[in-house]
């Protein structure tokens, strides 16, 4: 397992450019498999997770070739429709073939999903939708079995907003029976990418970027071409790398919008913001970083994929501050590690309360998910000495060597491969 070594004090500054959104990328990839030919994803990151999804994808028959950041994904030889566990352990999202197999050819049979080990996160919305919607679905030993000659659109509420759901259901009913209508449905900008690409393949979809999706279901779909949107949390994470350093970056590729609320509180902790066209620059040259609380929401919210990179932030701001995560209610793995570092936070439940210190310094600590990775290397960036980031595996799951990209603004890592720790 791969961990870093960085040496902190360095204050980043440059510019650098947003990669392809994981997020989307795991929604977009299975969306092919609703019609039959070549399609291309256009901006696709090299993370292990899409590698982990072109597996799967692999094993249902499709044939994929990724030169550069464009994917192609041949689906006309869709042989198989069983996702095992050996592929869906790694990944969460991989539950997101369950309905387009189901819409499409009427059976699939999908591993319960993996993935972060952390929380509670369960389909229960995606499995209910689909009974709603005609299917004949059982769980048994660990798989998810779904039946249906032919989907019916339904009129789906969700209780909760949720991003997986929305999607897995947007895509059955785009070849379903007659119209569904989603309440409630997730709006967040990976949901958006999602709807305008299946619009691209034929699909009948209205109330795009509201929280209400109309979709009126056709016979057929065909295959097609689309770009995935940038990625605002690699985003995010580097703008809030600039800020605990207290340096001055430019992100290019990226639109303001998406990151509105991080943006604002960015400048509520005293960092300046110049938002152009596609790119964002924030500029925390010398500043003193004041205490600003958080509290998670769904988009448009401040986003529960922030909120450790943001705890890390906070350790260092001059008074006490607050993070609750509204989305997630036990995502604080990461403060233990923190504590190492010689953050002071306590964590009652959903709260964490961050008393800033005057610095923190250099020690071995250990990824335990994607976003508590990246946290700790922003920590490591501001610490004093030397930070060992164990089971960086994590971030490689969503940021595409992040640490090259840091590099290149000035952080000194060092990424040493392969050894057990």
């Amino acid at each position: 397992m791969d961990k870093f070594i960085i040496t902190g004090g360095n204050i980043l500054k440059g510019k650098t450019e947003a990669s392809g959104a994981k997020n989307a990328s795991l929604a977009l990839m299975p969306a092919t498999l609703l019609a039959s030919g070549k399609s291309l994803l256009k901006n696709t990151p090299k993370l292990n997770d899409v590698f982990t999804m072109i597996k799967l994808l692999k094993h249902l028959g499709v044939e994929s070739n990724f030169s550069g950041t464009e994917l192609e994904l041949d689906t006309k030889n869709i042989n198989e429709f069983v996702a095992p566990y050996e592929h869906v352990k790694k990944m969460r999202a991989s539950v997101y073939v369950l309905g387009p197999l189901l819409t499409r050819f009427g059976y699939a049979k999908v591993s319960l999903p993996g993935g972060c080990a952390w929380g509670p996160r369960p389909i229960n919305l995606h499995l209910e939708s689909m009974k709603k919607m005609g299917a004949d679905i059982e769980l048994t030993e660990g798989y998810i079995v779904a039946k249906a000659k032919k989907l019916n659109g339904a009129k789906i509420n969700f209780d909760i907003s949720s991003v997986g759901a929305t999607g897995n259901v947007l895509m059955a009913a785009v070849l379903a029976k007659g119209t569904t209508i989603i309440s409630n449905a997730a709006l967040e900008p990976e949901i958006t990418n999602l709807v305008e690409y299946l619009v691209k393949m034929g699909a009948k979809i209205e109330g795009k970027n509201t929280s209400t999706l109309i979709i009126e279901g056709v016979e057929q779909l065909h295959s097609a071409e689309t770009e995935t949107i940038s990625d605002r949390i690699e985003a995010g994470t580097i703008l809030v790398a600039a800020a605990i350093t207290k340096g001055k970056v430019l992100i290019e590729k990226i639109e303001p919008k998406l990151l509105t609320a991080l943006l604002l509180k960015l400048e509520d902790s005293g960092c300046k913001i110049n938002i152009f066209e596609s790119a964002i620059e924030v500029d925390a040259t010398d500043i003193q970083i004041k205490p600003t609380n958080i509290s998670t929401a769904p988009f448009p919210g401040f986003p529960t994929d922030m909120q450790a990179q943001w705890t890390a932030y906070m350790t260092l701001a001059q008074g006490v501050s607050t993070v609750t995560d509204a989305i997630y209610l036990d995502r604080f793995m990461h403060v233990p590690e923190l504590v190492r570092l010689g953050a002071d936070i306590i964590v009652k439940e959903n709260n964490a309360v961050i008393k800033g210190v005057k610095e923190l310094k250099g020690a071995k600590v250990m990824s335990t998910d994607l976003r508590a990775s990246a946290c700790l290397v922003l920590a490591g960036l501001a610490a004093k000495g030397k930070t060992e980031v164990l089971r960086v595996y994590h971030l490689d799951r969503g940021y595409q060597r992040i640490e090259e990209k840091l590099m290149n603004l000035g952080a000194s890592i060092e990424r040493v491969e392969g050894q057990e720790y």
